[in-house]
């Protein structure tokens, strides 16, 4: 069974080492992103999954922590 992380802040630069190094060692990365960073994923571009493909390893979701109505 795989382990699984939640990384906030996946496009900037911390979120886009911290997710290249879990996926690596085996991980079930889920990423949140603002939406105003859908134009800056060019740190994580490289690690792009198809959202059809099965055993995903990288999922990306919407949202903004500070927005409590969107993390609810």
């Amino acid at each position: 069974m795989s382990k699984t992380a939640l990384i906030t802040g996946i496009t900037g630069q911390d979120g886009a080492y911290l997710a290249e190094f879990l996926l690596k060692n085996g991980y079930v990365v889920h990423g949140i992103k603002r939406s105003s960073s859908l134009l800056t994923t060019h740190r994580i571009d490289h690690h792009y999954q198809d959202p059809h493909m099965e055993n995903r390893s990288l999922f990306h979701h919407k949202g903004n922590l500070s927005d409590s109505m969107n993390i609810a």
